[in-house]
């Protein structure tokens, strides 16, 4: 037996080998320095191999098969190099990491391509956006719109770099991730340009995005896998449509999404709960309540507890519900209000609003966002809205230490998370704030003090509908 496993030691050093492939170089005035291999896997990166640049500025290092995908290389002046793992021998020669201008790709077809490319790329990008600011005056300046010859010529060269680019791109070989990767970057990399100055090409740009499977582990692998996702839904949110147009689009889009998600529980997971906390931030509530209902629909695919408590509380506090009614029955701070005529529970107070904002002393983002509520509430409360903070604490002293410098009403039943107000809200983080108004209707999942503001300054005080 002992005989056999020494056997078997060489034969699986050799097949190990075999898969690794090495990345080598030479940094002249990085010697000495440390030089690390990073890989993506979605949202996250992860290590792959590091080294020591010795006296010469020379390096080795080797990364696997399951690495395959795009990497970085990354020194002490913290400047990323993108390269392409997909089994090939790199070489690389110059000074540093960052001055591009004298690292050259010595071996390693591939990264040679990307190299090259993005050179040229943005070259052919500045040009063309060149061409296209003439072209808008041989367009509509009536000293220009009269000259023929230039105009075509615009349009003739336009069409010479677009086809320049795009043949570039068809000759990479089919099989290689250089050319499923060099489109994919482009598209992301484009969502700037299209929506300022080139807007014929949004409905095309939208219907690549929606192309794109987030199954593919070419896309998980790319580095661009958080990059599509927020790339995507800015150019629908800024597409120059109506707001209801734009969740309609947004809508597609998480159809176009969930079609191959469905067959993949971990990357589900992944994207929907990214995508969900970005419709959040931008405030885009009906394209994240219709994002959180056709997820939790979905029968398909397992959810990760924190991701269904977070859909499952949009589903039960969403706009147009009734919250349900908080019992104040055990600590109270609340200064406006004399002792006998204190609120004993939500429906007390008969402001035409509420806010109510679940938070706690230990939490830091609720240090930062109570006492900027603090500084609003006089302006608040002549608008009639009134301010109830429900807090997490368990500790008394902590509670009325946090609360007392307020000047709106404060409540504690100090069973933190077991809290029966917490449960019936689904607060699964802190600080959660919503509006309601004088019958407890949710009109806002608020997401800052400052959306909030705004709301009072829009609707109250310029009385907007």
């Amino acid at each position: 037996m002992k005989k056999t496993i020494l056997a078997l030691v060489p034969l699986l050093l050799y097949t190990s080998l075999l898969t690794a492939q090495s990345i080598t170089g030479n940094l002249t005035q990085l010697a000495g320095q440390d030089i690390r291999l990073e890989g993506f896997n979605g949202l996250k990166t992860y290590p792959i191999a590091s080294a020591t640049i010795d006296e010469k500025g020379s390096f080795n290092m080797t990364y696997s098969k399951a690495d395959y995908g795009v990497g970085y290389l990354i020194s002490a002046d913290d400047t990323p190099l993108f390269v392409i793992l997909s089994g090939e021998a790199i070489e690389l020669f110059g000074e540093t990491l960052s001055d591009t201008e004298t690292l050259k790709i010595i071996k390693g077809q591939e990264n040679q391509w990307l190299g090259q490319y993005a050179q040229e790329h943005p070259k052919r990008e500045q040009a063309l956006s060149a061409w296209m600011y003439l072209e808008k005056m041989y367009t509509l300046d009536s000293l220009f719109s009269v000259q023929e010859r230039p105009a075509h010529s615009i349009q003739t060269e336009k069409q010479r770099i677009k086809n320049e680019d795009a043949a570039f791109l068809a000759k990479l070989p089919k099989a290689s991730y250089v050319s499923w990767l060099l489109p994919t970057r482009k598209l992301v990399s484009s969502v700037s340009t299209v929506a300022q100055y080139r807007t014929e090409e949004i409905p095309a740009t939208i219907a690549a995005f929606r192309a794109l499977d987030h199954t593919d582990q070419r896309l998980y692998k790319s580095g661009l896998f958080k990059d599509a996702m927020e790339s995507h839904f800015w150019l629908i949110e800024n597409s120059g449509r109506s707001l209801d147009s734009v969740f309609v689009e947004m809508r597609h889009s998480i159809d176009a999404m969930m079609v191959n998600l469905v067959k993949d529980e971990q990357k589900l997971n992944e994207v929907m709960g990214y995508l969900f906390d970005l419709l959040e931030r931008h405030s885009l509530f009906q394209a994240s309540e219709y994002l959180a209902l056709k997820v939790l629909n979905q029968t398909s695919c397992t959810l990760d507890t924190n991701l269904a408590k977070q859909l499952e509380s949009y589903r039960a506090m969403k706009k147009g519900n009734t919250a349900p009614d908080i019992v104040f029955d055990k600590e109270i701070v609340a200064p406006g209000y004399k002792d006998t005529q204190q609120p004993r529970k939500l429906s007390d107070i008969k402001s035409n609003y509420t806010v109510v904002v679940f938070g706690a002393s230990w939490c830091p983002k609720c240090t930062e966002e109570l006492p900027k509520i603090a500084n609003y509430y006089s302006k608040w409360k002549q608008q009639d809205i009134e301010v109830v903070y429900v807090s997490l604490d368990e500790n008394e002293q902590q509670f009325k230490s946090f609360a007392s410098i307020f000047p709106f009403v404060s409540v504690c039943d100090y069973q933190k998370w077991n809290s029966i107000a917490v449960k019936e809200y689904y607060v699964f983080a802190t600080p959660t704030m919503f509006l309601l108004d004088n019958n407890r209707e949710l009109i806002l999942r608020l997401q800052s003090v400052e959306q909030m503001d705004a709301w009072v300054d829009w609707y109250l005080v310029q009385g907007n509908k």
